[in-house]
Formats: structure tokens, sequence, C-alpha cells
């Protein structure tokens, strides 16, 4: 009798045991469930998109932050092309390579041997936020090489992801160009290039793409081949983002090397609109380079609502990887996704369904999550 008893309550407790280690839904689950027309028209053909996303809950207990991913298509050996989202980590590294030169800060005023434009670190940095400037980039990858940024996020663990090729234009150059760094007002040294290692194809599925190309104004029949282009999925992208605003969750080792006064100026310039630092509002809207949530409106993002975030967007892919706040409401949440718009499967043609299609889906895909954000039991 006491030995049956024993094993229904044995019993019991496997199954209550069960029940609480059990996976919890994926909220995406529902949010692409959704009937809203710019959710639906991508969910209704989503092979055709190449959707992928990342969304992480964060949860906080006294001085502990946790995190809980959730994935929709995520996967590494699917490529898609990240255009300028590789200018954040690009310009994190750079904060971090000023710390090893000591006549260098965010303030010293420098410009590319052969160009005539003189900046600073600190603006170059500013614009790659506000407007997504390819040319601040560029400057970047001079100051630091290609070999340096693949070597610097990797010894942070975070891989895979090669970075090849400057941006507005893709160069075999492997040479990086002199910086004329000035000293003080009068005086100037030069800060040498190097020469990085060639880029070899990328061995992922999904790297020949569509069906046609122009080159020189002529349609080349066949795919596009991206093989030889920049590489970052979602999840180094996430990585990185993680590192930037949550370093006490990683190891010494995996942290970016930034000064207070360093991070505070990056995370400053990530959630900065346009206007804010003198860009024209009617051309640069609040929504320019924010696409979750604001990327559809014209509309100004409210105070309470802040949005630390690099979009990218080229050869008909939209990505962006953001860290989204409400401090009226007491929300936040990471958001990285990317959705490939070209129905004619035809790339350099122009004709890419940005606005009808992928940034509506975007932005409607960041409001949900939103709602969903605003009703969650923490």
């Amino acid at each position: 009798m006491f030995r049956k008893l024993n094993l229904i309550l044995l019993t019991l407790v496997l199954l209550v045991g069960c029940k609480e280690t059990a996976p919890a839904k994926n909220p995406l689950e529902s949010v692409l469930a959704s009937k809203n027309p710019n959710i639906k028209r991508v969910m209704d053909s989503v092979d055709q998109y190449e959707v992928q996303i990342r969304y992480t809950q964060i949860d906080r207990k006294g001085d502990s932050v946790n995190f809980t991913d959730y994935d929709f298509q995520v996967d590494e050996n699917n490529y898609f092309y990240p255009a300028s989202t590789v200018k954040f980590p690009i310009a994190v590294l750079a904060l971090e390579k000023l710390n090893s030169v000591d006549t260098l800060n965010m303030q010293t005023r420098f410009y590319v041997e052969g160009d005539s434009v003189e900046t600073t670190f600190a603006k170059a940095i500013s614009e790659i936020f506000s407007v997504s400037d390819n040319q601040a980039n560029n400057r970047l990858v001079e100051l630091l090489g290609q070999d340096a940024i693949n070597e610097g996020l990797r010894s942070k663990g975070i891989n895979p992801v090669r970075i090849a090729h400057r941006l507005g234009y893709h160069s075999d150059d492997l040479a990086t160009k002199p910086l004329i760094i000035y000293l003080n007002d009068s005086t100037t040294a030069t800060y040498e290039g190097t020469v990085n290692t060639s880029a070899k194809p990328l061995e992922l599925n999904r790297v020949l793409k569509g069906n046609g190309f122009y080159e020189d104004g002529e349609l080349i029949e066949e795919p596009f081949d991206f093989s030889l282009k920049n590489y970052y999925p979602i999840a180094a992208q996430h990585g990185v983002l993680k590192r930037v605003l949550f370093p006490q969750k990683f190891d010494e080792s995996q942290r970016f090397n930034l000064s207070e006064a360093q991070r505070n100026y990056l995370l400053e310039t990530m959630h900065t609109v346009p206007k804010a630092v003198g860009y024209d509002p009617v051309e640069f809207y609040d929504g320019y380079c924010k696409f979750f949530m604001y990327g559809d409106t014209k509309a100004n993002i409210p105070a309470n609502i802040k949005i630390y975030n690099k979009v990218g967007f080229a050869y008909g892919t939209l990505t962006d990887c953001a860290y989204i706040t409400d401090t009226k409401n007491d929300l936040e949440f990471l958001l990285t996704a990317t959705i490939l718009v070209n129905k004619d499967g035809i790339f350099n043609d122009d004709n890419y369904e940005y606005d009808n299609v992928g940034i509506p889906f975007l932005a409607e895909l960041g409001r949900e999550l939103y709602q969903y954000e605003l009703n969650r039991k923490k």
C-alpha cells in the first residue's frame, strides 16, 4: 500500500517538474500571426522574403539582468547582406582603438590621405548613427583595417563574422590609407595604413540570390554573387548590441574596452535623431534610421521612447538591430530582424519594395512587440 502511494507521489512530482521546465511559448509566433496587412503580406510568402528575427526579453531583479531570446528562422548559414549594420561594430572598435594610441581621442582632428574632408572620430561616429553616412564609416575602416575588425570581434566571442569591404562601393583594395592626424593646430603626424588579408568566398546558403543583376548598365541574367561581401549574421549583431548595453553580463575578455565617457557618447549617438544634430528634419525625419515602430511614419518619436540601433539597407535587404526603451512605461527589449524585398529578382535595378513592404513590416513588428511588452508580466 505504502509502496503504491509513494509511486503515485513520485509520478505527481515528475509531472509537476515537467510542467515547470517546459519551454515558454515563443511570443514571435503570436506577433507574426497578426492580421495586420504589414505583417500578413510578408508571412503569406515568408520564404520569398528570407525573414530572420531575434527578440530578447529583459528582466531585472535588483542588480541582475536576465535575457530570454526568441528566434524566428535565425540561421547563420543562410546569408543576408548586412549593409550598414556593420558600421556599429566598426564604430565600437574605433573607440576601443583610440585607447591604445596615446595621441588619439574622440576629439582628435584628422583626414584620410588623399581626402579633403577633415573630421573628428566623435563626428564620424555621430554621422554613422544619425544618417548612416558611408564615408564616415570608411574613414574608421582606414583607421582599423579589415583584419583588425574581424579579429577584434572574434576575440570577444562574436562570430561568425567577416568584414571585407568599405561601403558605398566595393573595392578590392586590401590596403588602408594613412590618416593625417592633427597633434595641435599646426603640427600633424601620419598614422600609417595596413595591408589586409584577401577575402575568401563565403560557403553559405543563399549567397547566390535572384536571377539577374545590372553591371555597367547591362543586365546579366544570372544570380547575383554575394560570396565576397560582408557577412554579419543576426546572432553576431545581437551579440555586439548586448555587449555594448550590458557589459556586466559578459566576462571581461568578451567586453569592449571603452571608457565610461566613450560608452556614454556611443549610447547617446545611437538613439539621437538626425534633427538633434543639425540635419534637415523633412529629409531626415525621426524614423529615417529607426525602422522598428517609426520607419513608416514621418511622426516624431516621443521623448519617453529611445531606440538605440543601427539599420542597414542595400540590395533589397533591410535590417535593424535595436534596443528599444520606454521610460514612462518601464519597458525595454532587444530586437534584430532582416527582410529581403526584391520581387523581380533583379539586383542593382533600384526596384526594391522598401517603402511598401519591407519598412512597413519592420515598423509593425516593432509596434506589435512593444504592445506585447506593455502587457507582459515581469
